[in-house]
């Protein structure tokens, strides 16, 4: 079987799968966020917080809720690795050090997962369990609360209530993404990843010296790293290790455990809005979007461009033989257009416009389908700026789901829209122009720009992928991209949460002549359309000198 079809082969597969899965996986998330029943250990975890889970928010206390639960978190975290070198089951491992440790901390409580360390040398059991394992499972429920909490902003009228952040939160947890956690845990226990709590020990004798290896409860952690949309990986190698992933199956089961939920959160969208229609309209334009850029990664490394590709069918730099050309791109894409950031291969090893794909997948605000949460919130406000173009074209007040987009509407939409690129260029033109950062790249020119550039998008986004060229265990990067990862996703919740609130608070307006059908198929290529256009090109002049330089060189 030749590479490219073996390639088309498994994209077939993967997208039958989540055909198969999407009704009944959306049906099931609609029911647990509008249910008024509690579980016993649920009450158990709300009085142990001291809420009331049946207590409506409006968005400053469901903000409130949202910020001190991750304050929180950061906190313990950061406190976990700096006790590393006293806890057991540390593997003798130090404590990390101050900045590394602020930076992985706001990493795994921002659901970016960004690893300046190598996991193997600097994480004990304890400080990956209770802590990074941990921030894995409740970093994705709270995207998928605040995203919950924007669809009930959509659906309820004269309120101003989003329903009660710890509630969701526990919820989405418990009923979620534990249950398909262990699912996902099995399975990749079958195919023969790792789960243990062994030591170091030494695998073989080599010229060098004895290689050393240390187990962990790699499997469950890989099954929530990619369902909740995370990415950071027990190894150094993240899901290139044959400890994570050791198979061609086990990598296609990985991409769809990165997509399910978030494709299949468009179904729990139009079942909580009251049209199904609806949500197929914002599903089509994820698909779309994430079907193009499969077709345009696969062409980049497939690209047969002198001897050495041709003779190993395609870019096979930086590429597991396992997985291959197509395996891999399919990864890729996918983890970049959500906001997983796991790697089966190395993207600074891609082609020129392969890496530029990638970057710009994380560019366009990984909606497509995007993270746990993340990615449906992100394309209801690119939806809200489609209806404001589209009102502009034809002269009428723009509405979406019975609500009119007003002024209020759309500052706040394009607050949104504009937090990340400031981020992200700001950021890259500062590490450029002072002295000491640029030292940490290891390739000159285009690529080493991409480099500094791939990582400030990968952080702003929380996405956690890295070019992998970059020495970013400094403190300037340590500092700089953990700031990006905090403002890169709370400052938009602030904006999501006080849209859904004004939109909570409106009265429905009926449909009329000159309504807009947003659940037709020309809406969902408006807002393919608008998607590109509007954060797309935001990026390109810094795209031209990073990727499309390298690639038309």
């Amino acid at each position: 079987m030749g590479s490219v079809l073996a390639g088309v082969l498994q994209l077939v597969a993967l997208i039958g799968a989540l055909a198969l899965v999407h009704a009944p996986a959306g049906g099931y998330m609609a029911k647990v966020y509008s249910s008024r029943r509690h579980l016993r250990v649920e009450r158990w975890i709300y009085r142990a917080v001291g809420a009331d889970p049946d207590t409506e928010m409006r968005w400053p206390a469901y903000l409130r809720g949202v910020l001190a639960f991750s304050v929180a978190g950061v906190l313990f975290l950061y406190l976990l690795q700096r006790l590393q070198g006293v806890l057991p089951g540390s593997l003798g491992f130090s404590s990390v050090n101050p900045a590394q440790s602020f930076n992985t901390a706001v990493s795994f409580v921002t659901n970016t997962n960004w690893q300046s360390y190598y996991g193997e040398q600097t994480m004990g059991h304890v400080v990956q369990t209770a802590g990074l394992a941990v921030q894995n499972f409740v970093s994705a429920a709270v995207g998928m609360a605040v995203a919950v909490a924007l669809v009930r902003g959509f659906a309820r009228s004269r309120s101003g209530e989003l329903g009660n952040f710890w509630a969701d939160l526990v919820r989405g947890t418990l009923r979620v993404l534990v249950p398909a956690a262990v699912l996902g845990a099995l399975v990749l226990v079958a195919c023969g990843a790792i789960q243990n709590f062994s030591g170091i020990h030494e695998v073989g004798q080599f010229p060098g010296g004895a290689q050393q290896w240390n187990g962990g409860a790699v499997a469950s952690q890989e099954a929530i790293k990619e369902l909740g949309t995370n990415g950071g990986g027990y190894f150094n190698a993240n899901s290139a290790h044959p400890f994570e992933n050791p198979t061609p199956f086990s990598n296609l089961f990985e991409i769809f455990l990165i997509l399910v939920i978030p494709f299949s959160l468009t179904r729990t969208f139009g079942l909580m809005v009251g049209s199904v229609r609806q949500g197929y309209a914002i599903l089509a334009a994820m698909a779309a979007i994430w079907l193009g850029f499969t077709a345009l990664m696969t062409a980049a490394e497939f690209s047969h461009h002198g001897p050495a590709l041709q003779a190993a069918g395609g870019a096979m730099e930086g590429k597991e033989v396992r997985f291959g050309v197509g395996g891999s791109a399919l990864f890729a894409v996918s983890t970049t257009l959500t906001s997983t950031g796991a790697v089966d291969s190395f993207h600074s090893s891609y082609t020129g416009l392969g890496g530029g794909v990638a970057m710009l997948g994380m560019m366009l605000g990984e909606i497509a389908p995007g993270g746990t949460g993340s990615g449906l919130y992100g394309m209801l406000i690119m939806a809200v700026i489609a209806v404001f173009l589209a009102g502009l074209m034809v002269g009428r007040t723009p509405e979406y789901l019975g609500k009119k987009i007003g002024a209020r509407e759309m500052k706040l939409a394009a607050c949104y829209i504009l937090v990340t690129p400031a981020l992200v260029l700001v950021l890259t033109a500062a590490s450029l122009a002072l002295p000491t950062p640029p030292h940490s790249m290891l390739n000159p020119g285009a690529h080493g720009f991409s480099e500094v550039l791939y990582a400030f998008t990968s952080a702003a986004n929380n996405n956690g992928s890295a070019f992998a060229g970059l020495n970013a265990n400094t403190d300037w990067f340590n500092t700089t991209t953990g700031l990006a990862m905090l403002l890169g996703r709370f400052l938009p919740m602030v904006f999501v949460l006080a849209l859904a609130g004004s939109l909570a608070a409106q009265r429905p307006v009926p449909e009329s002549a000159g309504t807009l059908r947003t659940g037709k198929p020309l809406f969902a290529g408006l807002l393919v359309g608008a998607t590109l256009i509007v954060t797309g090109l935001t990026y390109f002049p810094a795209l031209a000198l990073g990727p499309l330089a390298e690639g038309l060189s």
